[in-house]
């Protein structure tokens, strides 16, 4: 099916009002996009990242719209024309497709080799035949592809600590991707958390696609430094703690992740970008961690650490 993409620029302090009258008219589904709301966003939430992808910045760049479809057929156009005259403002218009929403980013994933053991496979591409333990997985909006350095680098790590009997504590754990790795590496059981809502579902539905259930790994949603009501709930005696997260929360995390370990565990963090690393490095020694392995690749640092 083919659907009608009616864009319609505004001034940032115009966009609620936009919207109101967009709704009055009959407009649904409507998709806002304003650089002004994006720049606050980030300023807002700075310590869940060091880095923003430099094509996402450009994306929202002097941007200031309001995007709502409506269906390509006669009463989508009649419903266009109705629009216009009742909103009386520029507005302009592109066709676009079911199958370009469905499918067309799905030509950019491919399994990915990581590690000695596993492949990261998007769910609807079957699994190389060359040995490797397949991680399947659907890629979405939550953080935790396998294609970024960061969750290669802990999966790796992951290689050399996962094993059978062991329990896996993944915090800011989005896709679940590394909870997955580490059960099927040989890991008995994992709990993940996230401050994303979605996170539950996304992490368990993908869980879902390795043949894992919930009697093996469940999410949590919530913040681990601020809800210490959080840090009961997800229990101790972990043998891992894997956190891929940012620099501004390990460090704090640093302070507080041991209360979640067993005896002899390991703590292993990254996300940690070019020019941070010494710093969080500096915070793990200060809260008793030793630095087991330091692993870099492109601008990220990642380490593997255990209680001294």
């Amino acid at each position: 099916m083919q659907w009608i993409e009616v864009s319609v620029p505004a001034k940032s302090e115009e966009i609620d009002a936009l919207c109101d009258r967009l709704a009055e008219l009959g407009a649904g589904g409507m998709v806002v996009e304003d650089e002004q709301d994006f720049k606050q966003f980030l300023e807002q939430n700075h310590q869940y990242w060091d880095y923003v992808d430099e094509s996402l910045e450009s994306r929202f760049r002097g941007v200031s719209r309001v995007k709502f479809y409506l269906s390509d057929d006669e009463d989508g156009r009649a419903q266009l024309d109705s629009i216009k005259v009742g909103l009386d403002r520029e507005v302009t218009t592109a066709i676009v497709r079911d199958e370009d929403w469905e499918n067309n980013w799905r030509q950019y994933y491919v399994p990915i080799e990581i590690g000695e053991k596993l492949v990261v496979v998007p769910e609807w591409l079957e699994a190389p035949e060359d040995g490797r333990i397949p991680l399947r997985l659907d890629p979405g909006l939550i953080f935790g592809t396998g294609s970024h350095a960061t969750t290669r680098m802990c999966l790796a790590a992951l290689e050399r600590v996962s094993a059978p009997g062991k329990r896996i504590l993944d915090l800011g754990c989005g896709s679940g991707i590394l909870a997955i790795g580490a059960l099927l590496l040989g890991c008995d059981s994992a709990i993940g958390c996230d401050i994303d809502p979605k996170a539950p579902e996304v992490a368990e539905s993908n869980a879902a696609l390795n043949g894992i259930g919930p009697d093996r790994f469940k999410v949590y949603a919530g913040d681990v430094l601020s809800d210490a009501g959080m840090r009961k709930s997800l229990g101790s005696g972990y043998e891992i703690v894997a956190a891929n997260i940012v620099a501004d929360v390990i460090i704090p995390l640093s302070g507080i992740v041991s209360e979640f370990m067993a005896p002899g565990g390991v703590f292993l963090c990254s996300g940690i970008i070019e020019g941070r690393q010494e710093e969080v490095a500096a915070a793990l020694q200060a809260n008793g961690f030793e630095i087991l392995q330091h692993f870099c690749e492109e601008e990220w640092h990642c380490y593997l650490t255990q209680k001294a």
